[in-house]
């Protein structure tokens, strides 16, 4: 470690604000505790090695084949709508509105490609390596500085929403940014510097939601740190200035609260504090199925290195004794990343919320800065080196998939109606959750779109009262709805099994469309173009063709 360390501690609680005085205090060290360093064919070795990561998380950003899926498709439709529609279509979806906001006027600028509309998280990635790296260097100095700068580009966990058209990279620049603020706050809390550490809590609550969990637990570390200290007590009072900036978003808050939820996925368990983290380590679409080998790795080593900048002390070269008081460095990171955590499963527990490792991104940045310190209890330099390598070589295997990695298999469906099905034909969605990302494919092909259960079209997704609507929908009278829409057309059936409320509604709709008739008695028949594939496609679907016989 050879830059001053500066952790989250208040001055007065015995935090280190004073560089000079850090650096005096790392000298008095026992020789044997004291770090060595890189030199001559290690030194460049290192780097080169960061050259090339760093590199390379920067291509990786930027690169996959796969097209939009509903997640993204449904950002880009609500994100293009004029900017005061905005907020009453995300009353429906169930997220704040800042993400969609910066991609409505990034849009104007670039387009809605796939390209354009997933570069805009691509940037925010990027931007989130130069935040991390002055975020390691005043907490740890120089080594943690660029471990955690590495071990960031090789992220596929970061690697994986630099490519989406969602708000998790927005949340892990934020994050990023909150922890320079909240150390600088609490180092010297001038106007300036607490005015930063309000604006980034507002900006997180007006992104993702988890981050009311985030910045719960970090309040409760600041009131804790204020009873001595008023130093926090100004960054508390910024928390709480920067809370009172979302107020105005809460009535809609509220209401998607207790109207939309999270329909698509079962109740979480405590063991999702877990899957959080290993959550962090794999290409996400692949979570749909199992996780890699390398997954496998670089969660023992992200549980281990964080394990060690928690308790670990560096005792000689070969030697790391653990400290079951904490190491005050760690402290107040493993605080908030557990805490944030199990308040998040605890609260969807009691509203019956569903969980997903992306809703974890708030503690990302966290997580990553106390593994960082982790890796400097390896006093010798070139054993911490070889860790922090086998870090960021399972770190980019596991990104590397995202390149082919295909998250909708509505490109497939797209391709056959593009070919086979005639404007005026019926395209049907069982269940509505399809629509987005093939009707992102298919709007200028001249078909009637239609969802099942709502009957809506297939741009948006209605989650109010979901469930409830999934469980109203009656598969024969929708069937006898599209027969009535086609005549003479076609009824194309986009459809897949397993979501959660339908049961088995769209194979019943399937077998309805399957034995449906003319006036003349003779069956449409059925023909299956495309089968679902789940183990290419993180969301699959298949697409079967119902057509009415020919008229003699």
């Amino acid at each position: 470690m050879d830059g001053p360390v500066v952790d989250l501690r208040p001055p007065e609680n015995g935090g280190s604000a004073d560089p000079e005085r850090t650096d005096r205090e790392r000298d008095d060290r026992p020789a044997a505790t004291w770090p060595t360093r890189l030199g001559g064919p290690w030194l460049v070795a290192a780097e080169i090695g960061v050259v090339v990561v760093v590199v390379a998380g920067l291509v990786l950003r930027f690169w996959t084949h796969s097209a939009l899926w509903l997640d993204e498709a449904l950002t880009v439709d609500i994100a293009k709508r004029p900017l005061h529609e905005i907020p009453s279509y995300l009353k429906r979806d169930g997220a704040p509105p800042l993400y969609y906001v910066l991609l409505h006027f990034w849009m104007t600028v670039f387009g809605d490609s796939d390209l354009a509309v997933r570069s805009l998280s691509g940037v925010i990635s990027v931007a989130t390596l130069p935040v991390a790296w002055v975020v390691g260097r005043r907490l740890g100095g120089r080594t943690v500085a660029w471990t955690l700068l590495v071990v960031l580009a090789s992220a596929p966990f970061a690697v994986y929403y630099a490519t989406e058209a969602r708000m998790y990279s927005l949340v892990m620049f934020l994050t990023a940014c909150g922890v320079w603020a909240v150390s600088r706050a609490l180092e010297r809390p001038r106007p300036g510097n607490l005015i930063a550490l309000g604006v980034v809590v507002a900006a997180l609550l007006y992104t993702q939601y988890w981050a009311i969990y985030l910045v719960g637990a970090f309040g409760i570390w600041l009131l804790w740190q204020s009873r001595r200290s008023s130093n926090a007590r100004w960054g508390l009072l910024a928390t709480v200035v920067g809370c009172l900036v979302f107020v105005p978003w809460v009535p809609t808050f509220v209401y998607q609260s207790r109207y939309t939820g999270t329909p698509w996925a079962g109740v979480p368990t405590y063991a999702a504090i877990i899957n959080a983290i290993t959550g962090f380590t794999d290409n996400q679409a692949s979570l749909a199925t199992t996780g890699s080998n390398q997954g496998r790795l670089l969660a023992l080593g992200y549980f281990a290195l964080a394990g060690l900048g928690l308790f670990g002390v560096a005792r000689g070269r070969f030697h790391i004794d653990l400290d079951i008081r904490t190491r005050p460095q760690g402290r107040a990171l493993a605080f908030v990343v557990v805490v944030t955590l199990a308040a998040a499963i605890t609260g969807g527990i009691i509203s019956q919320s569903a969980f997903s490792a992306r809703y974890a991104a708030v503690v990302f940045i966290p997580l990553l800065v106390l593994l960082a310190i982790g890796t400097v209890t390896f006093a010798d330099a070139r054993i911490r080196a070889v860790v922090v390598a086998v870090v960021v070589v399972a770190g980019l295997a596991s990104s590397i998939p995202n390149v082919t990695t295909q998250r909708t298999q509505a490109t497939e469906v797209a391709a056959v109606l593009a070919a086979q099905a005639k404007p005026g034909d019926v395209v049907a969605y069982c269940p509505d959750q399809l629509g987005p990302a093939t009707y992102r494919l298919t709007s200028s092909g001249g078909f009637r779109q239609i969802t099942f259960p709502r009957g809506t079209g297939p741009a948006y997704v209605d989650w109010v009262n979901y469930k409830q609507a999934a469980t109203a929908g009656k598969p024969a009278a929708f069937a006898k709805q599209l027969e009535a829409m086609a005549g003479d057309h076609s009824v194309w059936l986009v459809s897949a099994s397993g979501y959660q409320g339908f049961g088995t509604k769209c194979q019943r709709l399937a077998a309805d469309l399957l034995n449906a008739t003319n006036a003349a008695g003779q069956p449409w028949g059925g023909h299956q173009w495309v089968n679902t594939n789940p183990a290419r496609y993180y969301e699959p679907m298949g697409l079967t063709q119902f057509a009415p016989p020919a008229t003699p």
